[in-house]
């Protein structure tokens, strides 16, 4: 399986001709065959393989999946092609009713949706919820494969189970192109079995909020009454919001008549849907998206103002309960908003932001988004403010350069840092190393490099490895170091000043302590990192009966403390308490909380507080564990297709010149260390951003790597420019003479930077 995963070919090719070995076996629980889990992994070698072998195409798993299932979710479209040769029968339907093209268009793949609906008999054959592919595709958005779909013949409008229409689904989920499409292809406003229209759900959020808005002011103006001192500032609020012919209007003293005329002025903007025709019908459901955008400034004028005055006899950082159970009171309409346009938590209620109580209510809607767009956010909004555009540049002071020394860096480097200035360390990093003349962004990426290595020395005590040999979690001895909760500290600091700077680090950390970073409760599975065995234990726990096993367990453990166990109790008189089949749950999550958060809380919380000088709980915790890792510490294989695809040439080279391609047959055959090595070289960090080298940064920016050509003489080496990503490559005569010059570059001057 790992090696039908990884695309070896031939070596299941040898395998195979040597065994008897079925290819139509099921595997795990799943009962998936070898030809699904290439179909999956997109391992088209394999796939070729096993179906000539004689894999059946069109064998299901447990949940009724064909391998075409498969290749359609994951967008495989080779193996989608070498299926379909070998007879795949695309009309194929899983448990939930879904064939291939319901998988195409929940994922929008509008190129490999033409390519098989020719083979379709039926592209409205209904799930289990009587949706066809259009459906899904007018839920999800997807604008040319609903045109497809319609191209090819799909029923516009056509009911679910529920009575709704693909013209309901696209506006009960806010898809104001895809609407578009279907009213002009002729789609009707028809009821679903409730009697809502499409034109409804359209109407439905705006009566919601102009209901509030009326609560909303008068809440404003009491609040106004016992807080006379803010009148002007909040009043001030709202007039900005009414355009430029206002801004110079006068507050009135009495702030009940301000809020009337807010309220006018916000019920002016409003569109009654209401009074419009049949034939504005379809011009109403196309502005609704426009209302509500519209809307969006001056409902969070009037939500801010009322947040201010909650707030002005609340001490700094604490948020009004009584704001709070406003909005949970109104909780629908704005989720209503927020659900329609995520980004507007950050354009116009980004004050919700500084309560995380307030923010979970809409963080799974966030989390939905896309990876890219959140951190889009994320940048966007940790940056706003700063006065320089650029996320790095080289402070003039020379007081603001980082002056470490490389025999002693992490102790240097904790000097420093602790008494720059934290302010300018967000504008801008410049580092120079100790009788060294470089600076710029080639010794900034080493600097981090270096650096994150040295946070897991063991010499400091601070992490220990991990079960997995690859991952580190904070040493819950590490007081041995005295200096153990400052060192914490600092690791925090750079960990937030990389990814501030979006600088990767050569470290990788367990799921467990992304979690802490993120404030995620740890669970049991996560236990598996640090001792494998024990997580097995606590798993037979809760899948077993453990009444009348004689187990006796109380609710303390026995922990190492350097060396000598200790008694630990769970909970306050845990010792006495006795493990049974219904508090077994609390025991599993109690003994996790102890092993992964306890036994570490104050490495933890010194951690945190240096992170958190440069990145704000609340923008991080966008994010889940997976996600912050990538964000980190890049990705952890080098792609090399993808590094030859992402590379320029200048100097007189081109991507068909004989040295070029004598470069990347030498890559080829390089070990992924050595390619580590050469990344390195040549950009100063060993790891590739999330999304690959099309975005790897440069000392302005994106900066593709590049290869320049040098004159060629006897012996010479390459050599590189760091804060450019440049590689300068002699002109070598020979694959040869080229591999054995770059492999003593890599090994003898992958680190130490000079003005190159």
């Amino acid at each position: 399986m790992p090696m039908v995963m990884a695309d070896q070919h031939r070596s299941v090719s040898e395998l195979l001709s040597n065994s008897k070995f079925d290819v139509n076996y099921a595997f795990g629980r799943v009962k998936r065959s070898l030809l699904h889990i290439a179909a999956n992994c997109g391992s088209v070698e394999c796939l070729v393989l096993l179906l000539k072998k004689g894999a059946n195409p069109n064998y299901q798993d447990i949940s009724g999946c064909t391998p075409l299932h498969l290749a359609a979710r994951n967008g495989q479209k080779k193996c989608m092609s070498k299926l379909l040769e070998y007879s795949a029968d695309v009309n194929i339907c899983n448990n939930e009713g879904l064939t291939a093209i319901h998988w195409l268009a929940v994922n929008g793949r509008t190129e490999l949706l033409h390519d098989l609906v020719q083979h379709v008999s039926n592209v409205d054959v209904e799930d289990a919820m009587g949706q066809t592919a259009l459906h899904v595709a007018c839920q999800n958005g997807h604008k040319t494969t609903v045109q497809c779909l319609l191209d090819s013949g799909a029923d516009i409008n056509r009911p679910n189970v529920s009575g709704a229409t693909p013209l309901y689904f696209a506006c009960s989920h806010g898809q104001r192109d895809t609407a578009q499409i279907l009213l002009m292809r002729g789609a009707k406003y028809l009821p679903d079995k409730n009697g809502v229209t499409p034109l409804d759900l359209c109407v439905q959020p705006l009566e919601l909020l102009w209901h509030s808005l009326d609560e909303w002011l008068v809440l404003i103006a009491t609040e106004l009454m016992k807080n006379k001192r803010d009148s002007a500032n909040i009043t001030s609020i709202l007039l900005k919001q009414k355009g430029p012919d206002h801004q110079d209007a006068t507050p009135t003293p009495s702030f009940a008549t301000a809020g009337t005329e807010g309220r006018k002025e916000l019920s002016t903007d409003a569109v009654d849907l209401k009074t419009y025709d049949v034939a504005g019908k379809q011009e109403a459901c196309a502005d609704c998206q426009d209302v509500i955008s519209m809307t969006a400034n001056r409902l969070s004028a009037v939500i801010q103002a009322f947040y201010m005055c909650c707030s002005c006899q609340m001490p700094q950082g604490m948020t009004s309960p009584r704001f709070i159970e406003f909005v949970c009171k109104h909780d629908d309409v704005l989720k209503c908003f927020v659900n329609r346009n995520p980004k507007i938590i950050f354009d116009h209620f980004h004050f919700l932001l500084e309560c995380p109580e307030l923010m979970s209510r809409f963080m799974h809607i966030i989390k939905a988004q896309p990876f890219k767009d959140r951190c889009e956010w994320f940048y966007e909004h940790l940056h706003a403010g700063q006065p320089d555009s650029d996320m790095v540049h080289r402070p003039v002071n020379e007081n603001d350069i980082l002056l470490v020394h490389r025999d002693s860096i992490f102790r240097s480097s904790c000097e420093v840092v602790s008494k720059a200035n934290c302010a300018k360390l967000k504008q801008g990093i410049a580092v120079r190393f100790h009788g060294e003349e470089g600076m710029g962004q080639g010794v900034v990426r080493e600097w981090f490099d270096i650096l994150s290595s040295e946070i897991v020395n063991p010499d400091y005590a601070l992490f220990t490895q991990s079960a997995d040999g690859t991952t580190f979690q904070p040493n819950s001895n590490s007081s041995v170091n005295p200096d153990h909760l400052n060192y914490f500290r600092f690791a925090g600091q750079i960990l937030g000043l990389a990814l501030n700077h979006r600088q990767l680090v050569n470290i990788y950390f367990t799921r467990s302590f992304y979690k802490h970073i993120l404030g995620i409760p740890v669970n049991y599975q996560d236990v598996a990192s640090i001792d494998p065995e024990y997580a097995k234990n606590l798993q037979w726990i809760l899948d077993n009966d453990i009444s009348d096993l004689g187990l006796e367990l109380t609710f303390s453990v026995e922990t190492d403390v350097f060396g000598a166990m200790e008694e630990v109790p769970l909970k306050p008189g845990g010792a006495s308490i006795l493990v049974t089949q219904e508090n077994k749950a609390e025991y599993v999550q109690l003994v996790t909380e102890l092993r992964m958060t306890r036994a570490i809380q104050p490495q933890i919380n010194a951690f945190l507080q240096g992170f958190h000088m440069f990145i704000p709980p609340s923008l991080i915790q966008l994010f889940d564990e997976y996600e912050l890792e990538l964000l980190l510490s890049g990705m952890p294989e080098i792609d090399v297709n993808d590094w030859l695809k992402n590379t320029e040439y200048t100097s007189g080279y081109e991507r068909g010149d004989q040295v070029i391609q004598w470069f990347w047959e030498v890559v080829e055959e390089l070990t992924q260390e050595e390619r580590v090595l050469l990344l390195q070289f040549v950009t100063g960090s060993s790891r590739v951003p999330h999304g690959g080298f099309a975005h790897i940064m440069g000392g302005s920016g994106l900066q593709n790597f590049t290869i320049a050509a040098v004159p060629y003489t006897a012996n010479l080496l390459p050599t590189s420019s760091t804060c450019i990503n440049m590689l300068k490559l002699p002109e070598y005569p020979s694959k040869e003479i080229l591999k054995d010059r770059l492999l003593v570059a890599l090994h003898c001057g992958s680190y130490g930077y000079t003005m190159a």
